[in-house]
């Protein structure tokens, strides 16, 4: 039987050609996951927080922002709440991953509808006060910020409910209310306009009494100039009124502080300012789970900077580990 090398060659040819074939494809299958898993992030700019000019960051968010990680979509708000409604529609398009550029008010808008979800909340930290921000140690540089992001560290924290309202740094009524109210009204941002806002309403407030349950076993009544439910140690700017307040523990901080002559004004700012306002003797600080304060009427309360009434009675709770955040 005569050996036919020609045949031999075209099958040896065809196998080979299948066998590259094959690879080829295999190749192609393996890579494919990686454009797949390619992560749709919404950037969400409020233009009003703080004082910075917000006019580059689209720039540069696209510039410092990994694209072989992300797809990446930047908008801009127009009026307050704005960014709650478009979270509420991007998280029916798939987006995973929504970024507030803005202060805590932004934060609040945006992550009040991420909470018990698999969506997570990064902070370019632009606002006033940037309390969360400052809590979790995310620089308040927007490069920086931008690079903890890249990195995709995740940790789950927890989130504070007032009336059924969600909040995630501080919220409170009394003095500080009214003062967020004031800071609110004002065309000029900043720490500067709000002390300013401080020294003018001072000697005008009348401090209330508030009878507070505590975890439905301590009950309390007190006269207060002020009274904060901490989720995270600070009102921003490094003014921390809780300076115990874990934000990962399922607890809030109770503080109260009581009625104080103007001369002790500075002293208790400076232990508001280096994290031992705890220590005064015109402060009571208590941890709970849950907590019910009656007062007197109607009122103004703050949540995350933000202000509007609420009744006579407020309830408050907690949601443990119900937010994904990006941190350092």
């Amino acid at each position: 039987m005569k050996f036919n090398w020609v045949e031999k060659r075209k099958k040896f040819n065809n196998n080979l050609s299948h066998n590259l074939n094959f690879a080829i494809k295999i190749r192609i299958i393996v890579a494919m996951p990686q454009v797949l898993l390619k992560e749709k992030i919404l950037f969400i700019i409020n233009p009003n927080s703080g004082t910075r000019f917000k006019g580059d960051l689209p720039e540069i968010i696209q510039q410092q922002i990994d694209k072989a990680i992300f797809d990446v979509e930047v908008l801009i708000t127009r009026y307050k709440g704005e960014a709650t409604e478009i979270v509420q529609q991007k998280l029916t398009e798939g987006y995973c991953y929504f970024i507030a550029v803005g202060g805590d008010g932004t934060v609040n808008e945006i992550a009040k509808v991420l909470i018990n979800t698999q969506a997570i909340l990064g902070i370019i930290p632009v606002g006033s006060g940037n309390g969360l921000a400052r809590h979790l140690k995310i620089p308040l540089t927007v490069n920086k910020a931008l690079q903890i992001i890249n990195n995709l560290k995740t940790e789950s924290i927890d989130c504070g409910i007032i009336n059924s309202i969600p909040f995630f740094c501080t919220c409170g009524v009394g003095f500080d209310a009214l003062i967020g109210e004031k800071f609110d009204q004002k065309k000029r941002r900043g720490l500067l306009t709000y002390i300013k806002t401080v020294f003018s309403e001072f000697f005008n407030y009348n401090p209330e009494t508030y009878r507070i349950v505590i975890d439905n076993e301590q009950e309390i009544v007190r006269n207060a100039f002020l009274i904060t439910f901490a989720n995270a140690s600070q009102y921003g700017n490094n003014a921390f009124i809780a300076p115990k307040a874990d934000i990962y523990d399922g607890k809030l901080d109770l503080c109260i502080l009581s009625p104080f002559r103007f001369y002790t004004a500075p002293f208790i700012g400076m232990r508001l300012f280096t994290g031992k306002i705890d220590k005064s003797s015109l402060v009571f600080s208590k941890q709970a789970r849950k907590i019910v304060l009656k007062r007197e009427g109607d009122g103004i309360i703050h949540i995350d900077g933000e202000t509007l009434i609420q009744g006579k009675d407020i309830e408050l709770s907690v949601v443990s580990r119900g937010l994904r955040v990006l941190i350092p």
